[in-house]
């Protein structure tokens, strides 16, 4: 079975989270559990998510917030790893907080996989423009999510069908059409 791995953020996704959602009503997905998700520690991320991509080759990666900067962080370092694509969903500017900010730079290198990155235009993690310019150096279709805030509960969001539907857009070939996935 070909596995949507849900990657979240600082604090984790708890429920009514759309993750947590997803993580219940899809039988393909399976939460990404990171240590001690109030206190990131990214070299420890970045091995679990390998890790786990390693026991489930050819995975969507399904990122939000710090769990889409983990995810491009993993797929720049090792694009040897057997990734299907990536849904990169409101990523977070590690610089915005303290507790985040040991992620450092967000990486400026294309990645190897088919990527949507979905951003809201009033995030207050990331500005749209600095999305829109990671999608480019990312080479990723960008799908802009209007006034969303954060994507999160916070901003109104429980169930996210419309994040699946992004998933399955990229399951047919969208994302990068040019771009080959990894093997």
């Amino acid at each position: 079975m070909q596995r949507t791995l849900l990657v979240p953020g600082l604090d984790g996704s708890d429920a009514p989270h759309w993750q947590h959602w997803w993580a219940v009503t899809d039988p393909s997905a399976l939460m990404v559990d990171l240590s001690n998700p109030s206190h990131p520690d990214p070299e420890t991320w970045e091995a679990e998510l390998a890790g786990l991509l390693l026991q489930h080759p050819d995975s969507i990666l399904v990122g939000h917030s710090l769990g889409a900067i983990l995810s491009a962080r993993v797929l720049a370092r090792w694009p040897q790893l057997r990734v299907r694509a990536a849904l990169l969903v409101a990523p977070a500017e590690p610089s915005v907080s303290p507790r985040t900010s040991p992620f450092g730079r967000i990486p400026e290198t294309e990645l190897p996989v088919p990527v949507i990155l979905a951003a809201s235009r009033n995030d207050p993690w990331m500005r749209f423009s600095q999305a829109r310019s990671l999608s480019q150096v990312w080479g990723a279709e960008l799908s802009d999510l209007g006034l969303a805030g954060h994507v999160n509960v916070a901003s109104g969001f429980g169930p996210w069908p419309e994040g699946k539907a992004l998933r399955d857009r990229l399951l047919a070939g969208g994302g990068r059409s040019e771009k080959r996935v990894a093997s």
